[in-house]
């Protein structure tokens, strides 16, 4: 039996797509088991690009079943239209798709929540992509507002429950937004009862399907979202997303015991992004950051939004990788680095005088972390043809060994392109 799990080990845009989408042919079933459509997948398949943020990338290809598991939170109109964009581009995806009876639903009530907050925070914003993704997860957690899928097709109870979290939502938000207007509860039960009807053939329990498929022995490939370093319990809080990023949500985000996981791939950029508001002890605010984030392409696959970037943080990637129990690295955009006469990669942190490799519990810390670099030669040529180790200079097989070496993990895969081909398999 075969269980992986592809966990990105940063602060997100680990690129993990491509690697799910190179293991996928391996595996039988591709599962998301966390986040919403906050967080995007680029997946090269057939020679078309495909953006995807709420269904598995399992979904492009016709042996596979995609299942969004019980941890997400689901916007039906986004689901819909992802959903759509797929059929159109490559054919009906027929029993392929499973989604959770169990998963909450992303209201427009959620969108308008995060937005007022958001507002409200002013210079201490999070950085949120308005997508109401962290607004659903707290009425989940709070338990009287929250609506799962399930609740969708019992349609009298629903309609009244709408209109009790509308009427409360309402009396909230005009009172911390005076230009707030109104939402109808009614036009929303009618709008999600036209989704949940589109949904219905999908809709099912997922928990009793995957435990279902271990007892079969099927290959199964879980799908992260986001970063190990946004997660909500072990990231950079508050500064981080409403689930749990790191491998530390495959079992409760899908029902699927975490000892039946057999791999765990730690999927990292050979440098560090970031997207919104929190500490980035690496970033750098030059023309070096510049020139990566333009060859990178480094521009967030939902929102658009230019992202932070930085050299490699080795400190943030070992805490991540333990935190996760990886027993692989994948390194990918290795190509992006390949203009630059020297790299630099993050060994420690000098925080008040004091050196350490721990990652700190607390963002005011990690805000004072100073990082400490190795600083290494660049390889000034193209890697993008390399197929195997041994095409890749001296010089970008000690980058790699040197990361290796400070995550504690050994490095397996490594992506010089975009394209499926460009991957050296080590």
């Amino acid at each position: 039996m075969s269980v992986t799990s592809v966990i990105g080990l940063q602060w997100g845009d680990e690129a993990k797509g491509k690697i799910v989408d190179l293991l996928t042919p391996e595996h039988d079933i591709v599962v998301r088991y966390q986040g919403g459509n906050n967080a995007g997948h680029t997946v090269q398949f057939r020679g078309e690009t495909y953006k995807m943020s709420l269904l598995p990338t399992g979904i492009l290809h016709p042996h596979c079943k995609a299942v969004v598991a019980t941890g997400m939170v689901v916007n039906p109109k986004a689901l819909l239209e992802e959903l759509d964009d797929i059929v159109r581009r490559s054919g009906p995806v027929d029993n392929r798709l499973l989604i959770s009876n169990r998963a909450h639903v992303v209201f427009p009530y959620h969108m308008e929540e995060e937005a007022v907050l958001e507002k409200r925070r002013q210079d201490e914003a999070i950085g949120t992509t308005m997508r109401g993704i962290g607004t659903c997860y707290r009425d989940k957690a709070g338990r009287t507002h929250g609506i799962r899928i399930g609740d969708l097709y019992y349609p009298e109870t629903l309609r009244q429950r709408l209109r009790d979290i509308v009427t409360y939502k309402n009396t909230i938000l005009q009172a911390l937004d005076p230009d707030f207007q109104p939402l109808d509860a009614d036009a929303i039960f009618d709008e999600y009862s036209g989704y949940a009807e589109r949904m219905q053939p999908y809709v099912g329990d997922t928990t009793a399907f995957l435990l279902d498929a271990l007892d079969q022995g099927k290959r199964i490939l879980f799908e992260g979202a986001q970063g190990s370093l946004l997660d909500i319990d072990h990231g950079t809080f508050p500064y981080v997303t409403s689930s749990n990023s790191s491998g530390c949500g495959i079992h409760n985000g899908s029902g699927v015991p975490e000892r039946a996981i057999t791999r765990m791939i730690g999927v990292i950029k050979a440098y560090t992004t970031r997207v919104g508001g929190g500490p980035f002890p690496t970033e750098l605010h030059d023309e070096i950051g510049q020139h990566i984030r333009d060859v990178g392409r480094e521009y967030g696959t939902v929102t658009g939004r230019p992202r932070r970037c930085g050299w490699f943080d080795a400190v943030a990637c070992r805490y991540s990788a333990r935190l996760s129990g990886i027993d692989a690295i994948a390194v990918m955009l290795l190509d992006v680095l390949s203009q630059l006469d020297e790299l630099c990669i993050c060994e420690a942190y000098e925080i008040d005088g004091r050196r350490t490799t721990d990652f700190p519990a607390h963002v005011h810390e990690l805000a004072k972390a100073k990082p400490v670099y190795r600083t290494l030669p660049g390889w000034k040529r193209d890697i993008s043809h390399a197929r195997k180790l041994d095409d890749l200079p001296a010089e970008a097989r000690s980058y790699l060994e040197t990361i290796s070496q400070l995550v504690g993990a050994p490095i397996t895969i490594v992506s010089v392109g975009p394209d499926r081909e460009q991957t050296v398999m080590i």
